[in-house]
């Protein structure tokens, strides 16, 4: 894990851009809308940290397969959907990293990683998928469905291991097959403006097909 904190020199530069964009919604997964960040910023990014990301996570790739997108929780968390419920991962295999900044200026909750109770599974592999998904579809017959909730902890299935505060202009990197979920108040009101609502830019650094 990769912790800066203070990452961008202009914060609010970087959200005065963002809401000159039209976010819509973006796989299901995500319980908000997002929008695709012009490759300028992606490439200042990946100048900036790509030493740093292959000297932690023990790469020699040019990191040159990259995805990222303004994103904007907006789901009430009665609404959410099963899926965006559970803790997720972002792809199989260890060379997946993922980077979140946030950048919501009144920053509640914070982003959790989770070992799934009954595999002792921390991160997905192509090996490991098929016992996992086995397991979870079974303990969620016999659990039932989470509650309309955002994570907020321990679950019947999933320990949390490891928690992170979502601070203004912080940013996070991370292996993207860790079981991990965004963390929310139950009173969260969700804002579709990048200048108040949760807001975040969200990499993905696919090394593997």
């Amino acid at each position: 894990m990769i912790v800066i904190d203070d990452y961008a020199r202009d914060p609010e530069q970087l959200i005065r851009e963002a809401a000159a964009h039209s976010y819509r919604p973006i796989g299901p997964n995500f319980p908000g809308v997002r929008a695709v960040v012009p490759d300028a910023l992606v490439l200042a990014m990946r100048e900036s940290l790509a030493g740093l990301i292959r000297e932690t996570f023990d790469l020699e790739d040019e990191l040159n397969r990259i995805e990222s997108y303004y994103s904007l929780i907006t789901t009430p968390p009665e609404r959410l959907e099963p899926i965006q419920r559970l803790p997720h991962f972002d792809g199989l295999g260890p060379k997946r990293i993922a980077l979140l900044h946030h950048l919501g200026r009144a920053e509640r909750g914070g982003t959790a990683f989770y070992r799934h109770r009954s595999t002792g599974f921390e991160t997905l592999t192509e090996a490991r998928l098929p016992a996992y998904n086995l397991a979870v579809n079974a303990e969620l017959r016999s659990f039932g469905l989470p509650p309309a909730a955002y994570l907020d902890g321990d679950t019947p299935i999933y320990e949390r291991i490891a928690r992170y505060e979502a601070r203004f202009n912080r940013l996070l990197v991370y292996r993207g097959n860790t079981l991990h979920g965004a963390e929310a108040p139950g009173d969260l009101a969700p804002a579709a403006d990048p200048g108040a609502g949760r807001f975040s830019i969200n990499t993905f650094i696919w090394l593997q097909a």
